[in-house]
């Protein structure tokens, strides 16, 4: 806006010039500060337990409470309150990331394990008050949750959507050192965020997170668990669509975030084909998701189902699904062993955030999100999210655009009822 002398960002022509911000010559450092896995929740992760180390802390953590909405399968809204323990977990859980580098983040940004943070970091301990502008972002919760976020946005926008460059608030354009991993780029883009370039270069040198992290969890490459993805010739298994055969259902969206915006856009969105003449938007649905493969369910609970594919429970490891929104009344219990095509639950508005029933379903391997279609996979390819033969076709920088192809069919991503290019069957 600078450069071009606008005063709405809003308000541009049919024609008019842009220039762009040259690019600075330097890079990002280019010091690894973790291994990926120790930014995935993947294995390695489902053994570390975060209320035994909490507990064990003389800081702040241990008072901390907060209220947190849970969306329930009508549109409504219980209102829970949880302990620091619960909403780190639950955070970790969510966004695949590991608990360990949440709560480094959370001392070396306002020292919540060891000391008695002022007030303001109390409320904001991730991104201040003033920088939340308008988005209330007080509270723990949220707080992690957009720290978590941002961590994936960088992770992933560096290995599936071929990011290059960060921007600063300042105006400066830098490159990414070239030899950096997923993970390193995860907390430089996460770092970054309204934060002064040479304080930031002090958080991602040696001397800044790091030393919070080794300090607390030991020095993380000792600690790299590995992460086996798509660059070790990764397939998926043979999927079908997540409802019964013969059953024609909605293909509402195209690829977006598996959890928040920021993560991979792995999932994708189904509508039941129930028929609401009331025009009540959030309901249970009378129709049911089904699994699309055999395997065991590795959690169920506040709309959340896992279904684990490699069938030892641990969602931590090897494929699984997530299934969203599905409401309590009917839903698979935990531990269940499945067939492909045996119940899973019915579509509602439960868990996450929804204004409407469906079903938003993603792949996970090993943790990591799984592009469902990769427009600038980095070192190697991951294939399309395919199920019953539809292969899903994202568009690079449209969040739930896109379509699925079979044979010589397509079907486009649409979220009303009355458009038959996004009827979908098998």
């Amino acid at each position: 806006m600078a450069l071009n002398g606008l005063d709405n960002a809003n308000l541009i022509a049919v024609g008019q010039v842009l220039a762009i911000p040259p690019l600075s010559p330097d890079t990002t450092p280019s010091y690894r500060i973790i291994p990926d896995s120790l930014l995935v929740r993947g294995p390695g992760s489902a053994g570390f337990d975060v209320s035994a180390f909490i507990s064990a802390q003389p800081g702040y953590i241990n008072q901390a409470l907060d209220r947190v909405a849970m969306r329930l399968a009508d549109g409504s809204v219980r209102m829970d309150i949880l302990t620091a323990a619960d909403i780190v977990t639950r955070v970790s859980t969510e966004f695949s990331v590991d608990p360990r580098l949440l709560l480094a983040l959370l001392e070396y940004r306002a020292g919540w394990l060891s000391g008695m943070p002022p007030e303001a970091l109390r409320t904001h301990p991730m991104i201040s008050e003033e920088a939340s502008g308008e988005i209330d972002r007080a509270g723990l919760y949220r707080q992690l949750s957009w720290a978590a976020n941002e961590l994936n946005r960088g992770y992933y926008g560096w290995k599936y959507e071929g990011w290059n460059i960060l921007d600063f608030d300042n105006g400066v354009r830098i490159r990414y050192a070239p030899d950096l991993n997923a993970a390193t780029v995860g907390l430089q883009h996460m770092l970054h965020l309204y934060r002064d370039e040479i304080l930031w270069q002090i958080d991602v040198g040696p001397d800044g997170f790091f030393q919070t992290y080794a300090r607390l969890f030991g020095n993380p490459a000792a600690i790299d668990a590995g992460l086996v993805t798509s660059a070790d010739g990764l397939t998926q298994p043979a999927l079908t669509l997540p409802f019964g055969a013969g059953e024609t259902w909605y293909f509402t969206g195209g690829p977006h975030g598996a959890w928040g915006n920021g993560s991979a856009w792995g999932a994708v969105d189904f509508a039941p084909p129930d028929d609401r003449a009331d025009g009540v938007l959030c309901f249970t649905s009378a129709f049911w998701t089904v699994a699309v493969a055999p395997g065991v369910i590795a959690r169920s609970g506040d709309g959340v189902v896992v279904l684990d594919l490699d069938g030892d429970g641990d969602e931590t490891t090897g494929w699984t699904i997530l299934y969203l929104h599905i409401a309590a009344d009917g839903r698979v219990g935990q531990g269940m062993r499945l067939a492909a095509g045996d119940r899973i639950g019915r579509p509602a508005c439960e868990g996450g955030f929804s204004t409407a029933t469906h079903l938003h379903l993603a792949r996970r391997y090993n943790g990591e999100w799984l592009p469902a279609y990769c427009h600038a996979c980095r070192d190697s390819e991951v294939e399309p999210l395919t199920l019953s033969g539809w292969r899903v076709v994202g568009f690079r920088n449209q969040e739930y655009q896109g379509y699925m192809m079979a044979g010589g069919e397509r079907r486009e991503a649409d979220q009303g009822r009355n458009n038959p290019l996004n009827q979908i069957q098998w």
